[in-house]
């Protein structure tokens, strides 16, 4: 668990994160998959942010796991049909560069995509989000390469994927985070230990980020 300040994040595998607001009680997560036996059953999510629609991100086994009447849900265009039927309050689905506010938290869709890859085709407008909780600006870049669209995010967290194959290897993550995203404070490594990439990838990028504190999370 990484604390900082009133919230705490939580990584539960894979992009996935619970992100606890010891102030305000709100519980966030994101792309929640192949839960533990610790956080399946809570029934406690507040708001679930969905990046896009592959099954690694887009988990309805999971989700039933977290969702609950209350629950609030936002997510890519491409997930609004796979989500039916779940025990939530609002599904708002968002476009890259669209904002919401969802029980006082702000939300700002990224574009997320491969350069080089076909596998998150940029015409699929899958996302990342930034967070903005009270003064504090957090960004999950979802499934990526290095795109220009980074620039100008100026957060204070950063969730980067580091595995390669289907996104950013380490040394690329680490060249976005040093170059243009520049978290103000720590990066997270992510996407890592269980389809593809290892514990090995995320040292490496802890290794060759200069421009902020990383954090390497164990699964909780």
């Amino acid at each position: 668990m990484l604390g900082y300040d009133h919230l705490e994040f939580h990584w539960t595998g894979h992009d996935g994160f619970r992100i606890v607001d010891t102030k305000s009680g709100r519980i966030i997560y994101i792309d929640p998959y192949q839960l533990t036996n610790k956080q399946k059953g809570r029934k406690d999510a507040d708001i679930i942010l969905i990046s896009h629609n592959h099954f690694d991100h887009l988990s309805n086994e999971d989700l039933k796991d977290l969702a609950n009447s209350s629950t609030e849900i936002v997510t890519a265009n491409e997930c609004i049909e796979k989500l039916q039927g779940l025990p939530t309050n609002k599904i708002t689905a968002l476009k890259p560069g669209e904002k919401t506010l969802v029980k006082g938290v702000a939300i700002e869709a990224i574009r997320a995509y491969n350069i080089n890859k076909k596998f998150h085709p940029k015409g699929d407008n899958k996302i990342g989000f930034v967070i903005a909780i009270d003064n504090h600006r957090i960004y999950h870049a979802g499934d990526t390469d290095i795109i220009p669209e980074m620039e100008g995010l100026n957060p204070d967290i950063a969730m980067l994927p580091v595995s390669g194959t289907y996104v950013m290897t380490a040394d690329e993550a680490a060249k976005a985070t040093n170059e243009i995203i520049k978290p103000s404070k720590v990066a997270i490594p992510m996407h890592y230990g269980t389809i593809v990439g290892s514990k090995e990838d995320a040292d490496k990028f802890k290794t060759l980020v200069k421009v902020c504190q990383v954090t390497v999370l164990e699964k909780e």
